[in-house]
């Protein structure tokens, strides 16, 4: 089987090979004395400002599926409802409900690779109020053994959840590489609703606007990505062993060792629903005629990102207008806020400030 499977590719899930890497990253971090012990349950929280104020909670939400033994024909296809958690985060809570600097909700990649790489946004993005949360699957949420409990569509009534759980009335999206995929559905979603049902374009309600960073518009265009560079790579050298390293320092985040927000995620994921996999043929469409008009974006992404520029041409059509920015950032790859994340939290904070 090959290092990197196209089944696989990078889209945040390590890979084979690169999951070697995480393993020697871990080694090195616990060799180093004095060195925090990570985001995760029972951890410390590396690189957070110890004075910002945090809020931990949980969401339960309902999931109905046919199970997937009906799938083999091991019993009737008759659907199930489950109730599952979803573990909650949120950081500077008293700025909630400010009009001044709406929260930002952060959706993280994988699918199934927790935020904790991302809550390095809290240094960076100075004063507002911050939600994180664990997606169904991964992390400190439920992680359901069955694949059919899972789906865009799925995660998306969670978000909405969230959202109405949290009491989040002005807010904006910010979504990175697999977790923009979800906000643009939620925010489709929203759009042909409140079409459909004659709402009106209230810009002062709901999200305000919304941040893409490092997401394709398609599976199939980053799976390509992924697999063009990794040729290129073995051109240069074709040595198989360490491929996957060179891809992660190459395309993936440029920093060694690997960033202990990013070891801490890989360390949570999720193994049911994961990876390029879980969506292979994911393709962002436009929302239907009729629609109301969906939230101004802004998409970045990495110079040497693994999501390229055809990875994220696309999404200018596919909101129904004109205000949709692009932004490469220099000298970073797929993980931009740990490769250089004052100019990161600086775009972020710029940006959404446009819209408050």
């Amino acid at each position: 089987m090959p290092l990197l499977p196209t089944s696989h590719a990078a889209f945040i899930y390590p890979t084979e090979h690169t999951a070697i890497s995480i393993a020697r990253a871990e080694q090195r971090r616990r060799m180093q004395a004095g060195l925090a012990t990570g985001a995760g349950p029972g951890g410390a929280m590396p690189f957070l400002m110890q004075s910002v104020a945090v809020n931990d909670g949980s969401v339960k939400v309902t999931r109905t599926f046919v199970p997937s033994k009906a799938d083999e024909g091991e019993g009737k296809e008759e659907p199930i409802t489950e109730t599952y958690s979803i573990f909650t985060r949120v950081f500077r809570p008293m700025s909630m409900a400010s009009r001044q600097a709406a929260p930002i909700v952060v959706l993280h990649g994988g699918p199934s690779v927790p935020p904790d790489y991302l809550y390095p946004l809290v240094d960076f993005v100075p004063y507002r109020c911050m939600v994180f949360y664990d997606q169904v699957g991964c992390g400190r949420s439920s992680q359901p053994k069955d694949i059919n409990a899972y789906s865009i569509e799925a995660a998306v009534d969670d978000l909405e959840a969230v959202i109405k759980k949290l009491g989040l009335r002005r807010f904006h999206l910010y979504g990175q590489s697999y977790g923009g995929i979800l906000a643009f559905e939620y925010l489709k979603r929203v759009a042909e609703r409140k079409g459909r049902d004659g709402g009106t374009d209230d810009d002062d309600e709901g999200c305000l606007s919304v941040m893409f960073s490092s997401t394709p518009t398609s599976v199939a265009l980053v799976e390509a990505s992924a697999e063009g560079l990794l040729d290129n790579l073995k051109d240069e050298d074709d040595d198989e062993e360490t491929l996957g390293d060179r891809f992660r320092l190459a395309h993936q985040c440029r920093l060694e060792p690997m960033p202990q927000p990013l070891v801490d995620a890989y360390a949570h994921a999720g193994n049911v629903w994961r990876g390029t996999t879980a969506i292979p043929n994911y393709e962002a469409e436009p929302p239907a005629e009729g629609a109301s008009r969906m939230p101004s974006a802004m998409v970045m992404r990495g110079e040497h990102d693994f999501v390229d520029h055809a990875c994220v041409e696309g999404w200018k059509s596919c909101f129904n207008h004109k205000f949709v920015r692009d932004k490469v950032l220099e000298g970073c790859a797929h993980h931009g806020l740990l490769e250089s994340g004052r100019l990161y939290g600086q775009l972020i904070n710029d940006f959404f400030g446009e819209y408050d």
